[in-house]
C-alpha cells in the first residue's frame, strides 16, 4: 500500500516535471516572430501598463499578507502563518509568471495569424499552456515541501490549511483588481469609441485602447491564474484534511488526492499536446501520433468555430481518459477502495457536462446566444432582458449535476467506508477529480486574452483584414472556453467548500446543526446575503472606475486636436492610471469582507452560526456565479454573432444595443462572477484555519 509520504514525494516529482514544461514552453513562445516595429511598440506599451499595475496591486497585497501572516501567528502557530506566507507568494507568482508570458505571446499571436489561423492558435495557445502548468505545478510544489517539512507533526495538514488561505486571499484581490481594471477600461473603451463615436474596436484613435488591452492581461489572465490556483489548492486541501480522519488507512487516505493531481500533470500535458503538437524531439507511438495529428491539421485556413471548439473539446476529453486511466492505476497503488476511483469519475464527468452546458449557452453557434442577437434589433432593453433569463436558465443543469454528483460521492464513500465522513471525503476528492485535468482546462481558458490581444495589436498595426478576422474567430472562441472555464471552477468551488465545511465541523467540534437553533437561520441568512452585497460592491467600482475612464476619453476626443481625424495623438498614459487607482482603491474593502465576516460571525454568533453562514454563502453564491458568467458570456458572443454580418452587421442599431449588452456583461463575467467562486472557498477556509478558535458566540438562549 503506497502511503501519504510516497504519494506526496510522486507530486512533487511531478510538480517538478511541470515546471520542466513550463520552462520548455516558455522559450518556445518567446522564440516565435514579434513582426514589424509598429507591433512591437503597441505591445511594449502594453507590457508596461501591465507590469506596473501588478507591482502596484502585489505591493498592496504585501501589507495585507504581513498583517494576516502576524495575526494567525499571535492566535494560531508559527507553521500556519508560513504556510499562509508561502501560499501567497505561490500564487502570486503563478499568476505574474502566466501574465508575463501573455504580454508577450500577444504581439506574437498577431504576427503568426499573419500567416495563418492554425499558427495564431499554436503561438496563443502554448502561452495559455504556460499559464496552466504554472498553476498545477507551483501548486504541487508548495503544498508537497509544506507536506514533508512538518513530517511527522500531528497537525502538519492543519498548517497546510494556511496555504490554502494564503492562495485564497491572493485570488480574490488579483480577481477583484484585475476584473475592476478590465472591465472599466473595456465599458469607458466601447461607450465612448463604438457607440458615441463609431470607431471600431480597438482603433489606436480611442484613448482607452491601451488600457483595455493591459486590462486583459491583468484580470484574465493573472487575475484567473490566481484564482484557478486557489480552487485547485483548496480541493486537494479539502480532500487530504478529510483523509486525516478516516481510521486505521488515513495517510493512504491522504496521500491519494496528492497521487491523483500528479496523474493529472502527465494527462494535461496530453491534452496540450493534442492542441498545439510537439517538435522532433518528443517521439510518440505512430497510432496516437496519428490520431492526434488527424486533430492538429484540421486547424487549418478554413477552420471554422465549430472545428477550433471541436479540437478543444478533444484536448480536454483526451486529458480526461487518460487521467481516468492513471487514476485507477493510484486507486491500486493506495490500496483504498475502488469506489473512489468511481467518484474521481464522477468529479470528472461532472466538470466536462458542466463546461458543455455552459459552452451551450454562450457560444454564439446555439441557440440561447443567438436568441440574445435576435433580441438586439428591438434595443438595448430587450437585450438585457433576454441576456438576464439566459443566463438565469443556465442554472438549472449546474445546479442539477453538483447537485447529482454530490449525492453519488456521499453515497460511494459510504458504501466503501461507512460513515458519513468517508462521503464527505468522497465529495471532497471528486473536486480534486474535477479539476484535474486544469493544465489543459486552464490552457484552454487563459489563451483567450491573448488573441483578443493580439486582435487589438492588428488594428492597431493596420495589419491585413484577414488577420484581424483570425484573431477575432480566436477570441469568439475563447469567450466560450473562458466561460467553460469559470464553470469548471464555479462546480468544483461548490464540491470544495462542502468538503471545507465537513472538515471546519470537525475541527470546531460543532456536535449537531439544528437550522432552528436560534442562531443558525440568521447565519445562513447573512451567507446568502454575503454574494449579493459582494457583487454591488464590485459591480458599482467598475461603474465608478468606468464613469471616470468615459470622461476623461470624451474629454481627449473633444481637446486634442485632430485625435478623431487620425492626425492627433491620444493620452493612453492617461485612461491607464485612471484605471489602476480605481482598481487598486475598490478592491481593498470586498477583498477584506470575505475575511472579516466568517471571523465576526464566529466570534460572535457562534461556530453553529458560521456553519449556517457558509451554507448559505455556498447555495447563493454558486446560483449567482453561474448566472453572471454565463449571461456576460452569451451577451459579448452576440455581439459578436451580430459583427459576422447578421441583422445588419457592425454599426447597425442591433449592433449597437449589442455593444450595450456586452458593456453590462462585462463586470457579469469578468469581475463579479468569477470572483464569487473564490469568495465561497476563502470565507469557508477563514473558518477552517480560525475553527479552534470559535466557541458559542456571546449569545445563549
Amino acid at each position: 500500500m503506497l502511503q501519504a509520504n510516497a504519494s506526496v514525494i510522486i507530486a512533487l516529482l511531478m510538480g517538478l516535471v511541470g515546471v520542466w514544461y513550463v520552462l520548455w514552453q516558455f522559450k518556445r513562445v518567446l522564440s516565435y516572430d514579434q513582426g514589424n516595429q509598429t507591433m512591437r511598440d503597441i505591445a511594449q506599451a502594453i507590457q508596461e501598463g501591465a507590469s506596473a499595475f501588478l507591482n502596484r496591486e502585489y505591493q498592496v497585497l504585501s501589507i495585507f499578507v504581513a498583517i494576516v501572516a502576524v495575526v494567525i501567528t499571535v492566535f494560531l502557530h508559527w507553521q500556519t502563518a508560513m504556510s499562509f506566507v508561502f501560499g501567497a507568494i505561490a500564487s502570486a507568482g503563478a499568476g505574474y509568471l502566466g501574465m508575463y508570458v501573455a504580454v508577450r505571446a500577444n504581439v506574437r499571436t498577431a504576427a503568426a495569424a499573419s500567416v495563418g489561423l492554425h499558427e495564431g492558435l499554436r503561438v496563443a495557445f502554448g502561452s495559455g499552456a504556460i499559464m496552466g502548468m504554472s498553476v498545477v505545478s507551483f501548486s504541487l510544489l508548495g503544498m508537497t515541501l509544506l507536506f514533508l517539512f512538518f513530517k511527522g507533526d500531528p497537525n502538519q495538514l492543519t498548517y497546510i490549511t494556511g496555504f490554502g488561505f494564503g492562495a485564497s486571499s491572493i485570488a480574490l484581490f488579483a480577481r477583484v483588481g484585475g476584473g475592476i481594471y478590465t472591465k472599466a477600461a473595456d465599458v469607458g473603451a466601447d461607450l465612448v469609441g463604438k457607440v458615441e463615436q463609431g470607431i471600431p474596436e480597438d482603433d489606436p484613435r480611442n484613448p482607452a485602447v491601451i488600457a483595455d488591452n493591459v486590462g486583459d492581461n491583468v484580470g484574465d489572465v493573472a487575475g484567473m491564474g490566481a484564482d484557478l490556483f486557489e480552487s485547485y489548492s483548496g480541493s486537494i486541501i479539502a480532500a487530504a484534511a478529510l483523509g486525516a480522519s478516516l481510521g486505521e488507512d488515513a495517510m493512504a487516505f491522504v496521500g491519494l488526492p496528492f497521487l491523483v493531481a500528479a496523474v493529472g500533470v502527465v494527462a494535461s500535458l496530453f491534452g496540450i499536446y493534442m492542441v498545439i503538437g510537439g517538435d522532433d524531439s518528443i517521439v510518440l507511438p505512430e497510432a496516437l501520433t496519428k490520431h492526434i495529428d488527424k486533430h492538429v491539421h484540421k486547424i487549418d485556413e478554413k477552420a471554422s468555430l465549430e472545428d477550433l471548439l471541436a479540437a478543444l473539446r478533444h484536448s480536454v476529453w483526451g486529458a480526461s481518459a487518460v487521467i481516468l486511466g492513471l487514476s485507477l492505476v493510484a486507486v491500486i497503488l493506495t490500496g483504498v477502495s475502488f469506489n473512489y476511483w468511481l467518484v474521481i469519475l464522477v468529479g470528472l464527468v461532472a466538470g466536462n457536462a458542466i463546461a458543455y452546458v455552459t459552452e451551450y449557452y454562450t457560444s454564439y453557434t446555439e441557440k440561447p446566444t443567438q436568441s440574445i442577437a435576435n433580441s438586439c434589433q428591438t434595443g438595448a432593453a430587450t437585450t438585457i432582458i433576454q441576456g438576464m433569463a439566459v443566463g438565469m436558465m443556465s442554472t438549472v443543469f449546474p445546479v442539477l449535476i453538483t447537485a447529482v454528483a454530490i449525492l453519488l460521492s456521499i453515497w460511494l464513500g459510504m458504501k466503501a467506508d461507512g460513515s458519513i465522513t468517508a462521503g464527505l471525503y468522497a465529495v471532497a476528492l471528486a473536486g480534486v477529480g474535477m479539476l484535474s485535468t486544469l493544465g489543459v482546462t486552464l490552457a484552454t481558458d487563459a489563451y483567450g486574452p491573448v488573441a483578443d490581444n493580439a486582435g487589438g495589436i492588428a488594428e492597431m498595426s493596420h495589419l491585413p483584414k484577414e488577420v484581424r478576422e483570425r484573431t477575432d474567430a480566436l477570441d469568439s472562441l475563447g469567450n466560450t472556453t473562458a466561460a467553460t472555464g469559470k464553470g469548471f471552477a464555479i462546480g468544483s468551488a461548490v464540491l470544495t467548500a462542502l468538503a471545507l465545511l465537513a472538515a471546519y465541523v470537525t475541527a470546531a467540534k460543532v456536535e449537531s446543526l439544528n437550522i432552528l437553533s436560534p442562531t443558525m437561520l440568521p447565519g445562513i441568512l447573512i451567507g446568502a446575503m454575503m454574494p449579493y452585497f459582494f457583487s454591488a460592491l464590485t459591480m458599482m467600482a467598475v461603474g465608478k472606475a468606468a464613469h471616470a475612464i468615459v470622461l476623461e476619453v470624451r474629454r481627449q476626443f473633444k481637446e486634442i486636436p485632430g485625435l478623431m481625424e487620425g492626425t492627433g495623438k491620444p493620452d493612453y498614459r492617461a485612461c491607464v492610471g485612471i484605471s489602476t487607482e480605481g482598481a487598486l482603491r475598490e478592491m481593498i474593502l470586498p477583498g477584506a469582507l470575505a475575511v472579516i465576516v466568517p471571523l465576526v460571525v464566529g466570534f460572535v454568533l457562534g461556530k453553529e452560526a458560521l456553519a449556517g453562514l457558509l451554507v448559505g454563502t455556498t447555495a447563493s453564491g454558486f446560483l449567482l456565479a453561474v448566472m453572471m458568467a454565463n449571461a456576460g458570456g452569451a451577451w459579448d458572443n452576440a455581439k459578436k454573432w451580430i459583427e459576422t454580418g447578421e441583422y445588419g452587421g457592425k454599426g447597425s442599431d442591433a449592433h449597437k444595443a449589442a455593444v450595450v449588452g456586452d458593456t453590462v456583461g462585462d463586470p457579469f463575467k469578468d469581475t463579479s462572477g468569477p470572483s464569487l467562486n473564490i469568495l465561497i472557498k476563502l470565507m469557508s477556509i477563514v473558518s477552517l484555519v480560525f475553527a479552534t478558535s470559535f466557541g458559542s458566540g456571546w449569545f445563549s438562549f
